[in-house]
């Protein structure tokens, strides 16, 4: 009698804390915040629930073909050097690659080399234009497409400033199309983090001047050779603070970078750490030994964020300081440790989803399972009596447990979520029918209502297990390979096949041993 008190107590004080956390999530937002008794966060909707952004963002894909002929342009002239072939010019426009071969004997090896890459239209001549064949070009913007995705997906969702249920998906030929849930607030932020390629250099300075006209009057017969200005500007007025000469090609990116994180100075100023993978971390030591005392420009897309002096050798750790904001800060970190766009993306296409079509999906979706909620509870104990009381109350328990632990977690409700949440229902009834046509199949053979309920509950055990399990199965599985609204599904399902079963082979058990029924009981433990 004691272990079953005991079981009565931790049932309702589960009960209670679920049911608080459950109440939270029908409390306005502005209340709740405002109320030092209820949770700041429960449930969160998703898009369809919510309202939020959709985003349609247009691939440049021909950049990436561009990418892939430069690439090439870079291995002939490798081949040029090693074997003392004078090439005049190399070049590429026009998605086309021009090279100039001094004279004929170079221009022959030149071709020779070329028939080691697959795919190539070569025209014959004395420049010699390369064009990507048709297989070729397709494996190129396909394999860029496939990279841009998987870098949106990952700054989207990050942990650290991501939008949780967010959609990121392909959609036709060269284009992504992007769901964020939520207002305003996420929209601006989720827009600056999209809005950056995530290119980032390092570049040894090679001069310096307030302006870029001051720079260049220092060089009045033109720049040296091989160098560019890159500049340094105040995020919000645009003005240029600082205008430095750099070499043109960068002596280390950002491919290297194995992590990013928010960091505070001595000062409590928000910078960015970083740290390289062991490769980086050799080119970056070598970098930085040989130019101790010169500056050191970190360039995120074209723009300097900061131009430090090197005092030392550094190896793979280092940090961006740049005169931004703690979010800045927590963006650019997610930028760099979902890596570069390899090609630029544009949106061409945005919607905002109003929070009214949200909530009249909520109205109709809530007032679905009501109803049938409503209906299922009366047939139940209509036809089952004190037994379909039992699993009433086992059911209602079943649905404050679902939504408690979802809302302690802070889960995303979509609408398939809540389709999901009547599947719940549903095989919490399954459950029960099954246990009380046991207990009457026990009863009929002669057995007393205690002896009944106990071999009823042994005997139904692995047949509820058995359901269940593969049904959590099949939940897990729509996780990690679904996106979006399906994973909500799954979140629901899952959180909802273990409370079943809780309520089912727990608290239905429970309520059998406190009152088995009215016929002669023998005292058997439950």
């Amino acid at each position: 009698m004691n272990r079953l008190r005991l079981r009565v107590v931790s049932i309702l004080g589960l009960l209670l804390f679920m049911g608080y956390l459950t109440a939270a999530n029908f409390v306005p937002e502005a209340q709740r915040l405002a109320s030092p008794l209820l949770p700041d966060e429960g449930l969160r909707l998703g898009l369809d629930l919510r309202g939020g952004t959709h985003w349609v963002l247009g691939v440049e894909l021909e950049t990436a073909e561009v990418h892939e002929l430069q690439f090439l342009g870079d291995s002939l002239q490798r081949f040029a050097d090693e074997e003392d072939v004078s090439i005049e010019r190399v070049s590429v426009a026009d998605l086309k690659l021009t090279l100039s071969p001094v004279d004929a004997e170079g221009a022959r090896l030149v071709r020779d080399y070329l028939e080691d890459f697959s795919d190539l239209n070569v025209s014959e001549g004395h420049d010699i234009v390369v064009t990507l064949g048709r297989d070729r070009r397709a494996g190129v913007r396909e394999s860029a497409m496939r990279q841009v995705l998987e870098v949106l997906r990952r700054r989207i969702d990050d942990p650290a400033t991501g939008v949780p249920e967010s959609v990121v998906t392909r959609q036709g030929d060269n284009r992504i199309l992007i769901q964020i849930p939520g207002g305003e607030s996420e929209r601006e932020r989720m827009a600056k983090i999209l809005d950056v390629t995530g290119l980032l250099e390092f570049k040894i300075v090679q001069d310096a001047a307030q302006t870029v006209d001051l720079l260049n009057a220092k060089y009045p017969e033109g720049l040296p050779a091989g160098t560019m200005i890159e500049t340094e500007t105040d995020r919000e007025s645009e003005r240029v603070i600082q205008a430095y000469l750099v070499s043109e090609k960068a002596g280390i990116t950002g491919d290297f970078l194995t992590d990013a994180r928010v960091q505070f100075d001595r000062q409590g100023r928000s910078v960015v750490g970083f740290t390289f993978n062991a490769e980086g971390g050799r080119v970056f030591s070598k970098l930085t030994s040989e130019n101790i005392g010169a500056g050191l420009a970190i360039i995120l897309d074209g723009n300097v964020y900061s131009a430090p002096i090197i005092r030392s050798q550094i190896s793979m750790r280092g940090q961006i300081e740049g005169r931004f904001s703690a979010e800045e800060s927590a963006n650019l970190a997610v930028v760099l440790r979902a890596g570069s766009l390899s090609v630029p993306v544009e949106i061409e296409e945005e919607r905002t989803v109003g929070p009214a079509l949200g909530k009249d999906s909520i109205d109709r979706g809530v007032r679905a399972s009501v109803v049938g909620l409503v209906l299922i509870l009366l047939f139940i104990i209509g036809y089952y009596r004190m037994s379909g009381l039992y699993a009433a109350v086992a059911l209602l328990a079943n649905l404050v447990l679902l939504i408690g632990i979802m809302s302690l977690f802070e889960a995303t409700l979509t609408l398939p979520g809540l389709a999901g949440i009547v599947l719940t229902v549903g095989m919490a009834v399954d459950a029960n029918v099954i246990i009380i046509e046991r207990v009457r199949e026990e009863l009929r053979s002669g057995k007393t209502p205690r002896a009944a309920i106990s071999t009823a509950f042994s005997k139904a055990y692995w047949t509820i297990m058995d359901a269940n399990i593969t049904t959590l199965i099949t939940a897990i599985i729509l996780f990690e390979y679904g996106s979006g609204p399906i994973k909500g599904f799954a979140v629901t399902l899952s959180v909802g096949v273990i409370t079943s079963v809780f309520a089912a082979l727990v608290i239905t058990r429970t309520l059998y041993g406190i009152f088995p029924g009215t016929r002669p009981v023998e005292s058997l433990s439950i």
